[in-house]
């Protein structure tokens, strides 16, 4: 509920137009626009000598100790006219190693880190030789070959043939997390310190249960303690600048910066300025130590927004600049993934999603005047992080829906908006407090948990819905590799009935899920016994309490969250095989096989494609046929993935959304009955099939809101294009938020938009050093699009362009 002194704020800023972009801002951002991503090998080093110094100590020490070895010594440096400081690396938008995680992979691919068709990255013939030197080191030691040493067999085929990947943290770290920023702010890191030790004095080391609690407890005093100093740098660094400086104007900011460190994150925030900074340095840590994507700072404008109230001095104009500042510090996090990783996560995407809007703990709007000014600083930065996102619900007011849609029509793809009306009843359906689930956020993509609770391995694998239809229509066997990947369930031709084909669907899934499930679980153990996170974990309920780590199941709530991508295909093919092989007869079950086989090779194989494309019902078109079959295909997998446990005492649960694994996912499918040739991509996240939805807008949502979105409580995406002409004005604005909020009545969770044209895509596709800086929605992130490989970049331009 909106307070006297809130609403005193709100009446003094006019929330609709806040202040633009400042020239510091403008030219810090071109100044980013700028850079090339590039390796840094320094935290590479730096952990190496400590792992090497610590082999005889716990991991939680050694973890610990090699991070604030990293902190106190890594090279630090202020950019110039910066206000906020802190870097992740030796320059900005460079990437750090890290091979604990994994190191294979990167050795393999040094020489081709330049050559890439998407993230490219430079790096020196000396960096090359300097982590050559380091990574015989950490032969048998990763967390990458733990995983695979615990992993069967059948569970290692299926991801090599393409039934899943659990991809990017198999190799790298997990992140998808959001830690009690409101904590560090209030009691600072002092006051997690004195936590600790508080707990600490309550065990009893001739205690054996207490011995690995002892341990975590320390660690966690020492890696805050670490943080402490790492600021204490930066505030000595500032102080030395400061001497130096002959213009009266920065000297005085650089003291500023001087004081401002020194403070925190070691104690409470009292300003404004202190608390960016303050939560700059927690959110900078978390990815030096971890090398987790996902890392969100979630509910923003609910934990900052009492220091911009406190601030009574600071003007709109000065917060603003500070908070556009900010934005820009977040696209300097940066990270290096193997080389089919990018494929899936095109674009350099940290997925550090920032959520506004939404109900408070107790039901009530949670709207207030930083709400409007986070939309603001996106607008003002234009720059692909932080991913935007707004909660919205029955009482949203208006001019925040309308706030949100103005920056929708600047075409970057943000702000994702969710729907607190669906969301909240999938997470107390997984067991959440009502006060827990009303104070939920967004990570990464689309997935939802409350901050501060949660380890929810969201985005824990790609599951290949359209790869079991496969299995299911070939008895188990992989056409493309011949190897066998499911049971024997009978092919295509041996189903009577369309019931028969469903069953051996389920069956097939069934399998697979279990491989999923062993899969994520294999890298759940990896990283629990090899990578635990004490500075993480210090930071999230109940790990100081328990003792123990995030990783061994210290927080809360425990989730694992794999999602499924294809749904449109399966629904598509399946409705296809119903309607004209079962129903109307109008081909052979031995007729579609040969055709698929030949993936509709010839005259005659042409004329069925065409048969399958424009005669089968499709989803997307409000048509029930389609969607009840939709319904049916994605149910299979969320019942399925939803029976199980994971190793940190949690659950699984699912999502549908691809990020942008629907690209590589695809070129491991052969042909599919709904007029899908071999090899292209999958249909995005819960949209239909791109230009099969010609019934417009409303039809495509009112065909998504068929799906069951509270059990996929893991989150799904619903990617919509429109021409920059169908948003050119105020109807068009209202026609948007009319569009949202029947998906969002009907059930719908999530929705996005890109707001640009087809011709403006393909000429930067063809011309890229003239749109360096042209952002768009890749999948639930956004990303400079010269960035893309050009197989994400066809895929977005393949997207249907809507009209109202």
């Amino acid at each position: 509920m909106t307070s006297s002194i809130e609403k005193e704020l709100l009446n003094k800023i006019d929330v609709l137009h806040l202040p633009g972009p400042t020239p510091r801002v403008e030219a810090i951002r071109e100044r980013f626009i700028s850079l090339t991503p590039e390796i840094c090998v320094e935290r590479a080093q730096y952990i190496t000598e400590s792992y090497k110094e610590t082999e005889d100590q716990p991991i939680h020490i050694r973890r610990a100790k090699a991070l604030k070895k990293i902190l106190g010594q890594m090279t630090i440096f202020i950019q110039p006219d910066e206000i906020i400081v802190g870097n992740q690396c030796t320059k900005p938008r460079a990437a750090p190693v890290f091979p604990e995680f994994s190191c294979k992979w990167l050795e393999d691919e040094l020489d081709r880190l330049e050559k890439r068709t998407g993230d490219v990255f430079l790096i020196s013939e000396a960096k090359k030789a300097a982590l050559r030197a380091l990574f015989p080191y950490w032969n048998g030691k990763t967390t990458n070959e733990l995983a695979t040493a615990l992993m069967p067999q059948a569970a290692k085929d299926a991801q090599k043939y393409g039934v899943f990947t659990v991809g990017n943290y198999y190799f790298n770290g997990v992140g998808h997390i959001s830690v009690d920023y409101a904590k560090v702010l209030g009691k600072g890191l002092n006051g997690i310190i004195a936590e600790a030790r508080s707990e600490l004095a309550e065990l009893d080391m001739t205690n054996p249960e207490h011995l690995a609690k002892i341990t975590f407890l320390n660690a966690v005093i020492i890696t805050n303690q670490a943080v402490i100093a790492f600021a204490k740098r930066f505030s000595d660094l500032a102080a030395g600048m400061a001497e130096k400086e002959a213009d009266p104007s920065r000297k005085a900011e650089l003291l500023e910066i001087a004081r401002v460190c020194a403070a925190v994150p070691a104690s409470p925030a009292q300003t404004f300025a202190e608390a960016l900074q303050s939560f700059w340095f927690i959110q900078l840590v978390l990815q030096i130590e971890s090398n987790g994507h996902s890392i969100s700072p979630m509910r923003f404008d609910q934990y900052l927004f009492p220091y911009l109230l406190r601030d009574k001095d600071l003007g709109i104009e000065k917060a603003q600049e500070l908070l556009d500042l900010l934005f820009i510090k977040f696209n300097e996090i940066n990270k290096v993934r193997d080389e089919g990783s990018t494929k899936a996560f095109g674009g350099y995407p940290m997925f550090q999603n920032l959520i506004v809007g939404g109900v408070d703990r107790e039901g009530e709007d949670a709207t207030n005047p930083l709400s409007y000014m986070c939309l603001q600083a996106t607008a003002n930065t234009r720059l692909y992080q932080p991913s935007i996102s707004i909660r919205v619900h029955s009482e949203t007011p208006r001019a925040l829906y309308e706030k949100a849609a103005e920056v929708t029509r600047l075409g970057l793809g943000m702000p994702a908006y969710y729907n607190d009306r669906f969301i909240i009843p999938g997470l107390l359906s997984r067991g959440l407090t009502r006060e827990d689930a009303r104070d939920y956020g967004i990570i990464g993509c689309v997935e939802p948990q409350v901050g501060g609770k949660t380890e929810g391995w969201h985005d824990a694998a790609f599951f290949n819905i359209a790869k079991v239809l496969e299995l299911t229509l070939n008895n188990g066997v992989d056409p493309l590799s011949g190897e066998r990947l499911g049971p024997k369930t009978g092919d295509l031709t041996t189903f009577a009935t369309y019931d028969a084909l469903m069953a051996a669907y389920r069956k097939q899934m069934e399998y697979s899920v279990k491989l999923l499930v062993v899969s994520d679980n294999a890298v759940d153990v990896a990283h629990g016994q090899r990578a635990p996170l004490p500075f993480l974990s210090s930071l999230v309920d109940d790990c100081i309490a328990k003792g123990k780590s995030l990783q061994e199941g210290g927080a809360h709530y425990n989730f694992t969250g794999p999602q499924g991508v294809g749904v449109a295909n399966v629904a598509d093919s399946l409705a296809a095989l119903r309607k004209l092989v079962y129903e109307d007869k109008a081909v052979s079950l031995a007729e579609l096989k040969a055709a698929l086989a030949s993936d509709f090779a010839g005259v005659e194989g042409e004329s069925l494609r065409q048969m399958l494309v424009n005669r089968a019902p499709k989803y997307g078109n409000d048509e029930p046929y389609a969607d009840e079959i939709a319904h049916e295909g994605a149910l299979i997998y969320c019942k399925e993935v939803e029976k199980y446990a994971n190793p940190r005492g949690g659950r699984f649960q699912p999502g549908l959304y691809p990020v942008s694994a629907n690209v590589p996912l695809g070129t491991v499918v052969g042909a599919t009955p709904d007029g899908r040739k071999a090899g292209t991509p999958l249909a995005d996240g819960v949209s239909p099939v791109s230009g099969m939805d010609h019934s417009g807008p409303t039809a495509s949502v009112k065909s998504v809101t068929k799906l069951d979105h509270v059990i996929a409580s893991n989150g799904t995406l619903l990617n919509m294009k429109f021409h920059p002409s169908a948003l050119k004005d105020g109807q068009g604005i209202s026609n948007l938020i009319a569009v949202t909020e029947t998906l969002f009545n009907g059930g719908g969770t999530h929705i996005q938009y890109n707001v640009i044209s087809k011709d403006t895509l393909t000429d930067a596709q063809m011309h890229p050093d003239n749109y360096r800086g042209l952002v768009v929605r890749v999948a639930g992130y956004s990303a400079f699009f010269t960035s893309l490989d050009r197989s994400i970049q066809d895929d977005i331009i393949s997207r249907t362009e809507q009209m109202f």
